[in-house]
């Protein structure tokens, strides 16, 4: 009898200390809960960058790209045939209208001129000799008539042998650079075969495909900046020579045509172009960065820094300006809920974030490539979430990051 009883006591006690051990696990699970929600509420501030309204001279412009290409340019074609016995310019090579390019075989034409020209003097004697005739009345009108008619054919004629000769001397028909050669020495040239092309740079010219509501903002004259690809760092500068009074159907776009003249020689035919045409500016606006900005809805707005206690204090004002029909009608089930909590030892408000984004709707005016101008809604040096700002919603709780004005 007394073995069973130490054996129930035995057993009892171990009962005991399994369900203490118990209890001591939940409680060490619940504290490391706390501790792990608590850091978690830490952790979830979103990290961003903001930057202060501030105030600055913006621009209202249109932007655009297009392929620079010459003023005037022509291919130099042959007239006559023949072998192209010498090139004196170059691709590269800066020529006048009028200058000699290349030379042709003018042996056979210089043979045409010589006879032609025989031909001529003897028909100017018999002429001569004719003339006489016919005043003495020794000669018919029909006879002086027929060879007077023959020395003026052969004048053609010799004028003709001339102008081929001075066709083996192949000249530049504008003024420009010689962009491309496309024979060689030797060749045999036909008629009518490009030789040579030349393009005038001075000036050059950026053809713009302007959407239709640009029409009545854009005038000839307005300064157009440009910068190329190939040449960093430099702005070139021209203006508008013409606008198209058209807008094409198919695209509803107009042409508009931008001249611009490079001393230095930089600029060349081909190059690819990013404009700029300003066609208002004003000075001294409230102005933010263009990646802070969110348009939907119709709706244009930002994401503002506001620290969390400004916020909690707004949230709370807002709650105390409910309606008093509203706020009697949840009262006893405030109360019993108030009950509640206070009898909940665990129940605890949650910690004010040092920082949140509030989402604002703002209006805008002017705007170029980074910053546009603020009309209404936002004031200067208000900070704008400009990076993270996707990630964050009306009321999240944010770390500004160190550094970021």
């Amino acid at each position: 009898m007394r073995s069973t009883f130490c054996s129930f006591r035995a057993r009892f006690a171990l009962r005991l200390a399994i369900v203490a051990f118990a209890f001591g696990i939940l409680a060490a699970c619940k504290g490391g809960d706390g501790a792990a929600d608590e850091e978690k509420q830490v952790d979830t501030s979103v990290p961003v960058e903001a930057v202060a309204a501030s105030r600055r001279s913006i621009s209202a412009s249109y932007s655009g790209t297009a392929t620079l290409e010459p003023e005037s340019e022509a291919e130099v074609a042959a007239k006559i045939s023949g072998v192209l016995l010498k090139l004196l310019v170059e691709e590269g090579d800066q020529v006048q209208k009028g200058q000699v390019l290349a030379r042709l075989d003018d042996e056979n034409p210089r043979l045409n001129l010589a006879k032609a020209k025989a031909t001529l003097k003897k028909l100017e004697n018999d002429y001569q000799r004719s003339s006489e005739m016919f005043e003495r009345k020794l000669l018919s009108v029909e006879q002086n008539d027929k060879i007077r008619y023959d020395l003026e054919t052969q004048r053609a004629t010799y004028d003709l042998a001339q102008l081929e000769l001075s066709y083996t001397n192949i000249v530049a028909p504008i003024s420009g650079v010689i962009s491309r050669r496309m024979v060689k020495v030797g060749n045999y040239i036909q008629v009518n075969q490009a030789l040579f092309k030349i393009e005038n740079f001075e000036p050059l010219l950026a053809v713009l495909s302007v959407p239709e509501r640009e029409l009545n903002t854009l005038r000839t004259g307005q300064v157009v900046r440009m910068r190329v690809d190939s040449i960093a760092g430099k702005t070139f500068e021209g203006a508008i020579q013409r606008i198209s009074p058209v807008v094409d159907p198919a695209t509803g776009t107009f042409r508009v045509t931008c001249e611009f003249h490079d001393e230095t020689g930089q600029l060349k035919s081909g190059m690819f172009g990013r404009l700029e045409i300003t066609f208002a500016q004003h000075d001294d606006v409230l102005t933010i960065p263009r990646t802070a900005l969110i348009e939907e809805d119709g709706e244009t707005a930002v994401f503002v820094v506001v620290s969390g206690a400004e916020a909690a204090a707004a949230e709370k004002k807002d709650g105390e300006s409910a309606g008093t029909a509203e706020a009697s009608a949840g009262k006893s089930n405030d109360d019993k809920k108030s009950g509640a909590d206070k009898s909940d030892p665990e129940t605890k408000e949650a910690p004010i974030p040092e920082w949140v984004a509030k989402r604002r709707l703002i209006k805008i005016g002017y705007g170029d490539n980074e910053y546009v101008e603020v009309l209404g809604g936002l004031d200067e040096g208000a900070r704008v979430i400009t990076v993270g700002r996707s990630a964050v919603r009306d009321g999240t709780a944010i770390q500004v990051l160190e550094g970021v004005q």
